[in-house]
């Protein structure tokens, strides 16, 4: 075991070399470990011949090819597809025994355990579910053993053994239950020397655990300071802003307008809510005439690059256009560009952080003049955070409260009008849920709501509209049972009159 301890320390310099040439994050180390059965595949043929050779016919043989097999490894996540691992193994015990005339029988047995460093290129299918696959090298230690009995003469060397460097791959499956911890299925192939110069594969078929470092810690660059980090290190494409300066007669702080908000999973469509903050951006660009501003597109890095980028276009050029559309504003004072995964501000890894990611951005001039910025009419978005069970829509008694302060607001405010909108997954477990039927339940979602406002808080059904949206509009990809919750749900829109 010396030359093996040698070997892991060699094998850890160099995967330490590598290691240190990418960043440091304690989020990208992991550790596990694997237990499973090897199988070999004994050379019967080859062992009649030698017997053969020393006058021997072989009437039987009882090979053992299968052995309980583990590994124990630690590796570093180099970007989202590539990871660097170093481990121990134990691959198991095998053997065989021949019986032979004249009679007598030859034993033999090996043991093979050593250290490997590995590449492992991984390919994310959905946010918890990954294929891999991996190829490096194998130090290996083989120990045998033979023995014989009858008159078959006693080997010369019983227990030989001998330890080298070979090859080895294999490739599997991940699923992560948290963003912590995860599990695999494995199958990998060793190619083994033993002692006594022949040479073989050793498959290995495990399931094993895999623990990530870091991954709760909270991020030590806030949401600003990573904007500022990312615009030093990539020039912005964009009309250098005009700095508007207009008399007033009392000095008011300083505006900037800055747009931000968030799309929904492969949506480039913008809701309703969202609209009111491009109404107080809209109006900015009108009071003040001569500024130009460059919409930014966003999305975070599930699916292609390539479809990313387009997607990232589609969702500036949208906005764009209802600027243009509803305010009037010329198109030669808009830019949109799409930067796809480019420009991330928050963790890929995480559901909230590829929420945030999915973004408009826009910056336009300062000014000092805020009078007017306000829009009226305007309306208010409310998210209820009620929760669904899976295909129901009743509404449980510890929402009530809150219903209660809408339908007062209502009474407040008779000229107001509401929507109220209902949402649904893809998905109620593992199970996906057909488009048709979330419809169903999110139309029937908003109208419980309704049914409530009017029926137990008296106000006028003319008041109150529902809207179905299915699973057309998720805030999460649904993967987790937490996703799942956050995509059931109601959202009321407040209508002022005009």
């Amino acid at each position: 075991m010396k030359r093996v301890a040698k070997t892991v320390t060699a094998l850890s310099l160099a995967g330490c070399a590598v290691i240190n040439s990418a960043v440091a994050d304690d989020s990208n180390w992991y550790l596990g470990g694997n237990i499973g059965q090897s199988r070999a595949k004994i050379d019967d043929t080859r062992i009649t011949a030698q017997l053969v050779g020393v006058g021997f016919a072989t009437t039987s043989i009882v090979d053992e090819n299968r052995s309980a097999a583990y590994k124990l490894f630690a590796g570093y996540k180099v970007g989202k597809n590539f990871a660097l691992e170093g481990g121990y193994f134990d691959i198991g015990k095998f053997g065989f025994t021949s019986t032979t005339i004249p009679a007598g029988t030859l034993t033999g047995k090996i043991k093979l355990r050593g250290v490997n460093i590995d590449a492992v290129g991984i390919l994310p299918i959905t946010e918890q579910f990954a294929v891999f696959g991996r190829a490096g090298l194998n130090y290996a230690q083989a120990r045998d053993n033979f023995s014989s009995t009858g008159l078959v003469p006693a080997p010369v060397n019983p227990n030989p053994s001998k330890s080298e460097a070979n090859y080895k791959f294999g490739m599997g499956l991940q699923y992560d239950f948290t963003e912590s911890l995860g599990m695999r299925a494995e199958a990998e192939r060793y190619r083994i020397n033993d002692a006594v110069s022949n040479k073989g594969d050793i498959n290995m078929y495990s399931l094993g655990l895999v623990y990530r470092f870091g991954v709760n810690k909270p991020s030590p660059v806030t949401r600003d300071a990573a904007s500022e980090s990312i615009a030093a290190r990539e020039p912005i494409v964009a009309v250098a802003p005009v700095q508007v300066i207009v008399p007033v007669t009392v000095r008011t702080a300083q505006y900037c307008s800055i747009l931000d908000f968030q799309f929904e999973i492969k949506q480039d469509d913008i809701q309703r809510e969202e609209k009111e903050r491009l109404s107080v951006f809209g109006t900015f660009m009108n009071k003040y005439p001569d500024t130009t501003a460059v919409i930014e597109g966003h999305t975070d890095d599930v699916g292609t690059s390539e479809y990313n980028w387009k997607l990232s276009q589609r969702r500036a050029e949208s906005v764009v256009s209802y600027l243009v559309d509803n305010f009037h504003i010329a198109t030669s004072r808009l830019t949109a560009v799409g930067y796809g995964e480019m420009r991330p501000i928050a963790d890929n890894s995480t559901r909230q952080g590829q929420q945030m990611n999915r973004r408009i951005g826009a910056v336009v001039a300062c000014a000092t003049d805020i009078e007017g910025l306000k829009v009226a009419p305007a309306r208010v978005t409310m998210a209820m955070e009620m929760e669904f069970d899976p295909y129901k829509h009743t509404i449980e008694p510890q929402y009530y409260d809150e219903l209660g302060k809408v339908a007062n607001f209502l009474k407040a405010n008779p000229s107001v009008t509401a929507t109220v909108e209902g949402h649904a997954g893809k998905f109620v477990g593992n199970t996906k849920v057909p488009p048709e039927l979330a419809m169903d339940v999110s139309k029937n979602r908003a109208q419980s709501v309704v049914n409530y406002l009017v029926n137990k808080q008296g106000i006028s059904p003319s008041r109150l509209s529902v809207e179905g949206f299915g699973q057309v509009r998720r805030v999460s990809y649904g993967t987790s049972l937490e996703g799942q919750q956050e995509n059931r749900r109601v959202n009321i829109i407040f209508n002022y009159a005009k």
